[in-house]
């Protein structure tokens, strides 16, 4: 039977307990929800949602076409020179999604005969970039500089080394000026996905390569995306601008790809305008997390130290997380449940939003639901 396969690998998922369901979800929920990835809490803002409906009016309900065909508005090109000059970039280049502007990045800087260097803990977008890139891949320990220059010595011809700036799982940060370091003493570029860092990280929330010092380097590639801080849809490439020119005509999630959604964008920099008139939105999600932190410490879980806004509880197995969660739920908080094949050290676990919007007495509800919940 065509397909049966499928059955048996539903089965092993089944007796496993890995089986993912979609849950939808209402407009309006009386659920606490630390379980997106809505950092500022502008995904429902008045001058966000503004922004795409006047973009939709304006621009139509999608983008018509691929960028280099209709789907290119002036908007786009609005979006990429203020996000370029907001994160210290000479460039930027907007894609659909988060996930085709790593893809891009890693196999635009990739030719054959080249070396990508990429770090364990790596997002899945970055570590199927660099399956789809026509040089050699090797994987390296997680955040370990000197692993990275190890990796590099020796090797004849163009090289990456690719990371996240703050990982998602974790929510441990990478230590850039270390791997910028060890980059450039081999002649190497550096490909950083900050998803996770705009808008939390940096001097106004301008991102972890800003904070490093190492933003607007010729040698360094930033991806972002428009989903998390800036509580829209899409992504984006920053970097120097003839690094961007050649993604536009090499990397083939641009190409071939729909522009984004008008509304997306509309969306996106209305977000971006906002946070540049409020920049302490940003120090409050950062706030936000240490605070969850030190009372989950203080309750007795164990909560790994946050970097930016991502705040993870172990649990004690996969099975035990999906229950905690969904313990969560019921009780009215909603969280997201990490756990193999998602998480590459195998450690199942909660993870947290750190939202600026959050208040002291909503984050103590979260602090005293999962605690009650626990396994």
């Amino acid at each position: 039977m065509a397909f049966g396969w499928i059955d048996e690998q539903a089965e092993l998922r089944r007796t496993a307990g890995l089986v993912r369901t979609l849950r939808p979800r209402p407009a309006d929920t009386p659920l606490l929800d630390l379980a997106s990835n809505d950092y500022l809490g502008l995904a429902r803002h008045p001058e966000v949602t503004e922004g795409a409906a006047r973009a939709a009016r304006t621009w139509g309900g999608g983008a018509t076409g691929s960028r280099l065909v209709t789907g290119t508005t002036e908007l786009h090109t609005e979006l990429e020179r203020e996000l370029a000059e907001f994160c210290g970039f000479e460039a930027a280049l907007v894609f659909s999604s988060g996930y085709a502007a790593n893809l891009a990045a890693v196999t635009a800087l990739a030719p054959h005969g080249s070396l990508v260097v990429s770090d364990a803990g790596n997002h899945a977008s970055l570590i199927d970039g660099c399956r789809l890139a026509r040089g050699a891949t090797q994987v390296v320990a997680h955040r370990d500089p000197d692993a990275v220059r190890k990796a590099l010595d020796g090797h004849e011809g163009p090289a990456v080394a690719v990371s996240d700036t703050v990982f998602s799982v974790d929510g441990d940060a990478a230590p850039l000026p270390a791997l910028a370091e060890a980059c450039r003493e081999h002649g190497a570029g550096l490909v950083l996905d900050d998803a996770h860092g705009l808008g939390v990280l940096g001097d106004g929330g301008r991102g972890a390569p800003h904070a490093a010092g190492i933003a607007g380097d010729e040698d360094v590639v930033v991806t972002v995306t428009l989903s998390k801080s800036l509580g829209s849809q899409g992504g984006a490439v920053l970097g120097p601008a003839r690094v961007i020119g050649h993604l536009v005509n090499a990397a083939r999630t641009f190409i071939f790809d729909t522009g984004l959604a008008p509304a997306a964008a509309g969306a996106a920099l209305a977000a971006l305008r906002l946070l540049r008139r409020e920049p302490g939105r940003a120090a409050r999600a950062a706030e936000v997390a240490r605070d969850l932190h030190a009372r989950l410490t203080a309750a007795g879980l164990e909560a790994v130290r946050p970097d930016a806004a991502v705040v993870s509880v172990r649990a004690p197995s996969p099975e035990q997380a999906v229950r905690w969660a969904a313990d969560c739920r019921t009780a009215g908080l909603s969280v997201g449940c990490f756990r193999p094949p998602s998480v590459p050290d195998g450690i199942s676990r909660l993870r947290l939003t750190a939202r600026a919007d959050l208040s002291g007495a909503e984050i103590e509800r979260a602090v005293r639901v999962i605690g009650e919940t626990r396994p």
